[in-house]
């Protein structure tokens, strides 16, 4: 990536440096090759190898942020009706029950103890089969989750043998090691695809509940949202789908389980998060095709749209007129509310590059993106824009590359995971963290360039605090300003004489 000259920085090479595996792995607790080679030995082996095919693996072989399981975890608490159980070692579930009541779940998490020796016998298993038993309760659940955590499945704890369903609720078990799924993101998916191969065996054998949320007259194509987003932009999809003739279907991972059957029921899926490879595959064994990207800014907003509308083969004369108005709309909600500025951008939840192309429509420089997922055929298009910008794109980033791009890049924004926006503030450079201040707003259609400009532009403007703040506490904490100061060290010091320390 060549810099222009009135941005150049200083360096040695024009590319932000590589990390090294030995610099962005260290020893943690989900580096293990034993349980790895255990988890095989215990007949996982197939679970795993699917796992490497879905979410290959990058320069580093264990999560950076967050246990992904907390994915899984996450898309069970959200969904109505649903209880969820976790398997592992203690301290694991209660880091991920800690975190899953921080962002916000009401629901009790379910858990299943164990020690060496129920490990061993399969006692586990037997208390893991009872312990559901005792949950299907109809009344209250449509579906119970299951989830292994690292210990459990690489002791081979078999959820696979646990009942389908026990007085009419599902069972559901996967599992999430963390020597196995790089990201909380692919987790999601994890038990999303889980969710939507059961739901498309049921529909398989005969007819289904119909949904709360269907609309039971209407008769227009509909598109299935794949991704977790923001809920405004679901209903700002269905708005630009409208006019077409065509309708948002639901949003995988969905909310209620009968949601599934509707979402399998669509007539085009839209991979709004590229990462959802295990999804797509069962969208695909139900005979529905995929389209990439996303409705973002005015090029994105009007190529997705000429996409849905090839795919359902919806009036072009209709599309043609709908899109110069949006290009009208979205052009002067961006002239409104330009971003004159230069913005580093990494995370985790897969949303990276539709984040990326929306700065850019928007005006800003963005020379880096780090996504901590992998490439897929679905981030194809909104790679080739990017980079066809002079976007550096780094899939499977590692906390290093996304450090050294700020060190590299001395942008006047850094949008990142926490640690990196620690990184930028430490520097005196504002930062935006990239899961609650980015993806907890909308980002599709007009909305979508006013609501990111005016965040991205408030956090800019406050360069001059962060300035003031480094002024004032320069040297706290470090080398001889470290500790407390008392009269004798400062007289020691040179700083106080003698009489005045007395």
């Amino acid at each position: 990536m060549t810099m222009p000259e009135s941005q150049a920085v200083t360096a040695a090479e024009d590319m932000i440096p590589l990390t090294t595996l030995e610099q962005s792995v260290e020893s943690g607790c989900h580096n293990s090759s034993e349980q790895y080679e255990a988890a095989q030995a215990a007949g996982k082996s197939e679970t795993l190898e699917q796992y490497a095919k879905d979410y290959p693996q990058g320069p580093h072989d264990q999560p950076q942020s967050m246990c992904p399981a907390f994915g899984s975890l996450r898309v069970g608490l959200r969904m109505r009706r649903t209880a969820t159980v976790l398997s592992g070692s203690a301290c694991c579930v209660y880091g991920l029950t800690f975190t899953s009541h921080f962002y916000g779940a009401k629901r009790t998490v379910g858990y299943v103890p164990f020690d060496s020796e129920t490990l061993v016998t399969g006692k586990l298993f037997e208390d893991i089969r009872d312990a559901t038993h005792d949950l299907a309760d109809p009344d209250k659940y449509d579906a119970i989750v299951v989830i292994n955590l690292c210990v459990p499945t690489a002791s081979g704890v078999p959820l696979d043998l646990l009942p389908k369903a026990i007085n009419g609720v599902r069972v559901i078990g996967i599992d999430v090691p963390g020597f196995g799924v790089p990201t909380h993101a692919e987790a999601k998916d994890i038990l999303a695809a889980a969710m939507l191969r059961y739901a498309r065996s049921e529909a398989e054998q005969g007819p289904v509940a119909r949904p709360a949320s269907a609309d039971i007259n209407s008769d227009k194509p509909s598109v299935a949202l794949l991704g977790e987003i923001f809920p405004v932009d679901a209903i700002t999809i269905n708005g630009l789908l409208q006019p077409l003739g065509a309708s948002a279907g639901p949003v995988v991972p969905t909310r209620e389980w009968r949601e599934l059957y509707a979402a399998l029921n669509c007539d085009l899926v839209a991979a709004l998060h590229p990462h959802y490879t295990a999804s797509q595959r069962e969208f695909s064994k139900a005979g529905r095709a995929t389209i990439g990207s996303a409705p973002v800014g005015v090029e994105g907003t009007v190529r997705w749209l000429e996409q849905v509308a090839e795919h359902l083969n919806l009036n072009k004369e209709t599309l043609s007129k709908h899109c110069d108005e949006l290009r009208n709309s979205i052009s002067a909600v961006i002239a409104d509310h330009p971003i004159n500025a230069r913005i580093t951008l990494s995370g985790y939840e897969g949303s990276e590059l539709l984040v990326a192309r929306l700065l850019i429509e928007c005006g800003a420089d963005v020379p880096y993106v780090g996504t901590a997922c992998a490439s897929t055929p679905w981030s194809a298009e909104d790679r080739a824009w990017l980079e066809a910008r002079g976007v550096e794109i780094r899939f499977r980033a590692s906390l290093e590359d996304d450090v050294s791009a700020i060190d590299f890049l001395k942008p006047d924004l850094a949008i990142g995971t926490t640690p990196v926006v620690q990184h930028a503030k430490e520097h005196h450079i504002p930062g935006l963290y990239f899961t609650n201040l980015i993806s907890a707003r909308p980002l599709m259609g007009p909305a979508g360039a006013g609501s990111l400009a005016g965040i991205v532009n408030g956090a800019i403007e406050n360069k001059h605090r962060f300035e003031t703040m480094e002024a004032f506490f320069e040297g706290v904490g470090k080398n001889d300003s470290a500790g407390i100061w008392t009269p004798e060290i400062a007289r020691t010091a040179g700083l106080l004489t003698p009489k005045e320390a007395v």
